[in-house]
């Protein structure tokens, strides 16, 4: 995934920023770091795995499910460093990191999710190039609402009120869209991501079906995806949702497209380990390679940067972009209700 712009200019503002970062070493990767949290999050995910076996036909179980949907976005999480080439210098190292966290350990299709946020990187909130717009059962714009019919002119209607509850289907979603693009042999190693998919989706089904009887075992797999698929949505969403949206084609330097788009989310050490760094959304865009654990010491320089060259620059609360998002969300929604 690149970490710039193409083409950038030697002298440029952002050319000037990234010299910065370099300086700082905050562009070094972190293989120490990143090998201690991928060790914890192991032993996190195994344990859960380990007390849904012991636990056995129990109730309790769903305490489980709610713990495993916490461990499947922690190693997202990690998956997804892996895909900005975060992890190691080494191409090898960095797919083998995704493809376990992504097709083995939570039955995502890496190869189609690293294509499909490569392009949201290049074009964040622009319609008819950022796949994170074209989320059917929603309108992020007002030119997205006159083409809702049916159902999605329903949902887009109440979208504000219907958005966490929505986000509880991500995680199915997710599974849904990684199986079509492992099957028409998206990604580079197309016969290795189908066999991990069914890997995983073979062991998750037996573990539980082997452990709980048909009813709990449905209830156990609607919570767990539910809780994967309300966390995974709840981190992405402050980033982008309810910031300016460009209309396609629009011309703007890389800076400022990445910056004026993108939304940080203030906090301490438990918001970055609870977004996953996702938090410094604004440095993460601007330098996608950048370690997780260097985003913090680089949000500073940014900022005073955006601020030197009069460039707006958002940071909020975790609850505050929400509510911006949900006030968004029923604005472009309004004409329908109005029933204009």
């Amino acid at each position: 995934m690149a970490s710039g712009p193409e083409g950038a200019v030697r002298g440029s503002s952002y050319a000037e920023l990234s010299r910065q970062m370099k300086r700082a070493g905050l562009l070094e990767r972190r293989a120490g770091h990143y090998a201690v949290r991928i060790a914890v999050n192991a032993a996190f995910y195994a344990g859960c795995w380990t007390a849904f076996a012991l636990i056995g036909d129990s109730w309790w179980q769903m305490a489980t499910a709610v713990l495993l949907g916490v461990a499947f976005t922690q190693s997202g999480f990690l998956g997804h460093d892996a895909g900005h080439r975060q992890v190691s210098a080494s191409r090898r190292v960095n797919d083998a990191v995704g493809l376990l966290h992504g097709n083995a350990m939570i039955g995502i299709a890496y190869g189609w999710w690293v294509g499909k946020h490569n392009r949201h990187h290049s074009h964040p909130n622009e319609l008819g190039h950022d796949p994170d717009l074209a989320i059917g059962v929603l309108a992020f714009d007002d030119h997205q609402v006159p083409d809702k019919r049916g159902l999605t002119r329903f949902t887009v209607k109440y979208q504000a009120f219907l958005f966490l509850p929505l986000l509880l289907l991500e995680g199915w979603s997710l599974h849904w869209e990684s199986a079509k693009a492992a099957w028409r042999g998206e990604g580079r190693r197309p016969v290795l991501e189908r066999a991990l998919l069914l890997g995983h989706g073979a062991a998750y089904l037996a573990a539980v079906l082997l452990v709980l009887p048909p009813g709990k075992a449905a209830l156990f797999v609607l919570v767990h995806q539910g809780v994967f698929g309300l966390y995974m949505g709840c981190s992405f969403a402050p980033n982008h949702k309810g910031m300016p949206v460009l209309p396609s084609g629009t011309r703007m330097d890389f800076l400022r497209r990445q910056v004026t788009t993108s939304r940080n989310i203030r906090g301490h050490w438990l918001t970055d380990a609870v977004l996953g760094g996702l938090n410094y959304q604004i440095e993460h865009h601007l330098f996608p390679s950048m370690p997780r654990r260097s985003l913090r010491r680089a949000q500073r320089i940014v900022q005073e940067h955006c601020e030197e060259h009069g460039i707006a620059y958002t940071s909020t609360t975790f609850l505050g972009s929400f509510r911006e998002v949900f006030s968004h969300l029923h604005a472009v929604g309004a004409p329908l209700r109005s029933g204009s």
